[in-house]
């Protein structure tokens, strides 16, 4: 089981980026899929899961959008009007639990992030 996340980068504030995690080995297709990201310095923290539909932290809700594509095995960020501390390394992490939990111990699988920086 894989999951990759992509498409970090390097951002001015008000822009945007869009990650992907591509996930392999099992069907995802059922599953909650989570982002979370670590600040430098701090803790792992939630940034929103999707299953049937989308829970977002408070943080980023109205400006990130979380969609999937279960044909492809895919899920993907969209992170409009980036603030610098957006700065973080993101994850994409898969659960087999029927309700999107915002701690990471209810994840089964992750895959190694993606470092987005957001400079002001």
């Amino acid at each position: 089981v894989q999951l990759q996340a992509s498409g970090g980068g390097s951002v001015q504030a008000g822009g945007s980026l869009r990650l992907s995690c591509a996930a392999s080995g099992r069907t995802f297709s059922s599953d909650v899929m989570g982002w979370f990201r670590q600040p430098p310095g701090k803790e792992r923290e939630f940034v929103g899961g999707i299953r049937w539909s989308a829970y977002y932290a408070d943080s980023v809700k109205g400006r990130f959008t979380i969609s999937r594509d279960n044909a492809e095995n895919m899920v993907y960020l969209q992170m409009n009007s980036l603030k610098p501390e957006d700065t973080a390394v993101y994850y994409c992490a898969a659960s087999s639990r029927s309700t999107i939990f915002s701690t990471p111990k209810n994840y089964d699988y992750w895959g190694p992030g993606t470092l987005v920086t957001v400079s002001s």
